[in-house]
């Protein structure tokens, strides 16, 4: 028992260490030849005074990271912070296109509402008006005339109870009436104010995509100004630096031992998401085509058949948190102190993760980045036992390497706001259908743009007037009693002008939360939470 165990946790860890021996030689070699790297990349190198002049010496026991850290540490750092911004901003974006995406389907339930109610009101004012007009023509005395000069006595009861009947009748249908009257006040105040809450969730949105623009230009300032050089050996170092996080992870023990079975509905979700491995990373991305981090595990699970919030803050807060020593493929994996960047664990000590802007779909190491905690989508279901023991699925070759830091197309990227006084076309980034009659959201199929219309009907009117005759039974006047005329329907009509996000779906500017980062240098035992 003791040895099948061990045999099973050390396959969980074998490939890591196979990759911790294969970085340490390549690091090696890397930091021998890194100054003659670094002066080719920034300037010619200035001919040396004698052979041994460029000889690098290695004591025993020396860190062979340490010339990388030292030359590109700082460099590697400023870029996990712009990345970090621009992720934070981009979750900031999303809740906020989910929060209006769920507002304009408020205003759109409460338009049909406020519909069906004034044809309901319609209906019993006309009711009302042929009443009236009834009224005028007939009278009221000439019943109560012929309920007194009635000679059967038991006749004048039954006229007495039919016209108590109806008078009660008349009475509680004006009553009803009424109260359809009052109803539909009450909902037009909803639609106003669901509408006026839809619009500020639209400017919020506008500032939250101002925001992201204005983030991922500061991190395609600093990668277009490196080197193919110096983007090579930053990746080399970051993953390097993931691969030390890893190992100090899995030798904490915080995972647990052995490999627990996935349920049913996790299974699903980790066939989605490995099936979009090599899909582009783009801000606000929910699929088919591209995706970000909270993209990627949120559509996991809707295809699995349980949808759950959209943005990794939401996920952290509202699904339910699990201990990582009792993680099964499925869970989400959080990561930062602000829930900035979440991935989907498909057991071995792996995550499939959206990286960052620039890069693909792709497999890490769990503990490559700074764990927050653990959350399942589906905790009241049991592990599916009948569909066997969980094994990690084949994934493809070169899954391993180092995430690239490139450039992002320039067209997934949103424009920067411009500066006051001046405008900027709309542009439709890929992934997303482009401009209609009504502009969606390609995600959700919500409005994207800013809702506009007051929404509030006119007073439907009410009848006046009893009908009462004068003189000798001649009524004056022709009986018509005044406000029957149908009246309007305007209603909230949330329309979409401005350009949605690429790929799908928080408030305005300055992001609260903190940044999200890639595979960075900190994550280590200490950073499990």
């Amino acid at each position: 028992m003791g040895g099948a165990l061990w045999r099973t946790e050390s396959s969980a860890m074998r490939p890591w260490v196979r990759a911790a021996l294969r970085c340490g030689a390549v690091l090696a070699v890397a930091a021998l030849s890194l100054p003659f790297a670094t002066q080719a990349a920034f300037a010619a190198p200035e001919p040396s005074a004698s052979p041994s002049a460029n000889t690098i010496t290695v004591s025993p026991g020396a860190d062979p990271l340490a010339d990388a850290k030292a030359t590109l540490g700082p460099l590697l750092d400023q870029l996990h912070l712009l990345y970090g911004n621009a992720e934070a901003a981009t979750e900031q974006y999303n809740g906020t296109v989910a929060r209006l995406a769920e507002q304009q389907a408020t205003v759109t339930d409460l338009r049909g509402r406020v519909e069906r109610q004034q044809k309901a009101v319609d209906a019993g004012t006309d009711v009302a008006a042929q009443l009236a007009a009834a009224q005028y023509r007939n009278g009221s005395a000439s019943a109560y005339a012929e309920l007194l000069l009635a000679e059967d006595p038991y006749e004048a009861v039954t006229i007495a109870e039919l016209l108590a009947e109806a008078s009660r009748s008349q009475s509680a249908f004006l009553d009803h009436l009424k109260a359809d009257r009052a109803t539909l006040a009450d909902l037009q105040k909803q639609a106003e104010k669901a509408l006026q809450d839809s619009q500020a969730l639209a400017v919020q949105q506008d500032a939250a995509k101002a925001t992201v623009a204005n983030q991922l230009a500061e991190v395609e300032k600093l990668v277009t100004s490196l080197t193919g050089a110096q983007r090579t050996e930053l990746a080399a170092l970051e993953k390097a630096q993931a691969d030390q996080s890893q190992l100090a992870f899995l030798a904490s023990g915080a995972l647990g031992k052995g490999e627990r079975t996935p349920s049913q509905a996790g299974r699903a979700a980790v066939a989605y998401a490995l099936a979009q491995l090599g899909k582009p990373y783009v801000w606000g991305g929910a699929g088919p085509d591209v995706f970000d981090c909270s993209g990627l595990t949120s559509q996991a699970w809707l295809h699995a058949g349980r949808p759950v919030p959209r943005t990794s803050q939401e996920q952290w807060a509202q699904l339910q948190h699990v201990a990582l020593n009792q993680l099964r493929p499925g869970d989400l994996v959080v990561y930062y102190a602000g829930a900035t960047h979440i991935a989907l664990y498909i057991g071995g000590g792996l995550v499939v993760q959206a990286p960052r802007p620039g890069a693909v779909i792709k497999v890490s190491p769990i503990g490559s980045m700074p764990i927050l905690g653990a959350v399942r989508p589906d905790p009241e279901t049991a592990a599916d036992d009948q569909g066997g023991v969980w094994k990690v699925p084949d994934l493809p070759a070169g899954w391993d390497t180092a995430t690239p830091i490139a450039p992002s197309p320039p067209a997934t990227l949103p424009p920067v706001v411009p500066a006051p006084g001046t405008t900027t076309p709309p542009t439709t980034p890929p992934g997303t259908a482009g401009p209609t009659t009504s502009p969606t959201d390609p995600a959700t199929g919500t409005p994207s743009g800013t809702p506009s219309g007051s929404g509030t009907p006119t007073d439907p009117g009410t009848p006046s007037g009893t009908g009462t005759p004068s003189g000798t039974g001649t009524p004056s006047g022709t009986g018509s009693p005044s406000g029957t005329g149908t009246p309007s329907t305007a209603t909230p009509d949330p329309s979409a002008t401005a350009p949605s996000a690429p790929g799908t779906t928080a408030s305005s500017a300055a992001p609260t939360s903190a940044p999200a980062q890639p595979e960075s240098a900190s994550a280590s035992a200490s950073g499990v939470r």
